[in-house]
């Protein structure tokens, strides 16, 4: 990781995107959720990482946390593991519940029809499989 930049300034729609991708949401899956194409999620995320002086999206999380969660990007990376589980643990409960207006979102769980079939043959006396039957 080189230089990050924490006092990097970012846009409103910047600021949306580089939240979701920190958060683990794909690409597409941004694009949808703001309803914009994936092509302009793309171009934006390589302007944030230009902006921050990042290059892969693990790096995005850092700066994610170090910027607006208050972690410090000086603590050895122990603490930086411990701070970020717990942060983890404290947020994401909250953010894996569903929502009540996302209810017409959820779809209903598939089920899977079994069908079975009785093969019928022949059946020696005493009911034991016998392969000179066949």
């Amino acid at each position: 990781m080189g230089r990050l930049n924490l006092r990097a300034e970012l846009t409103r729609r910047e600021t949306q995107i580089a939240e979701l991708l920190a958060w683990g949401a794909a690409k597409k899956e941004v694009a949808d959720l703001l309803r914009i194409s994936p092509r302009t999620v793309e171009n934006t995320a390589r302007h944030i990482y230009e902006k921050i002086g990042i290059q892969k999206a693990t790096e995005l999380c850092v700066y994610w946390f170090c910027a607006k969660c208050g972690v410090s990007p000086s603590k050895d990376p122990l603490k930086r593991a411990f701070i970020a589980l717990a942060l983890l643990f404290i947020l994401l409960p909250s953010e894996l519940q569903p929502r009540r207006d996302d209810q017409t979102a959820m779809r209903p769980a598939r089920t899977t029809r079994v069908v079975t079939r009785t093969i019928r043959g022949r059946r020696s006396e005493d009911n034991l499989f016998n392969p000179l039957d066949f």
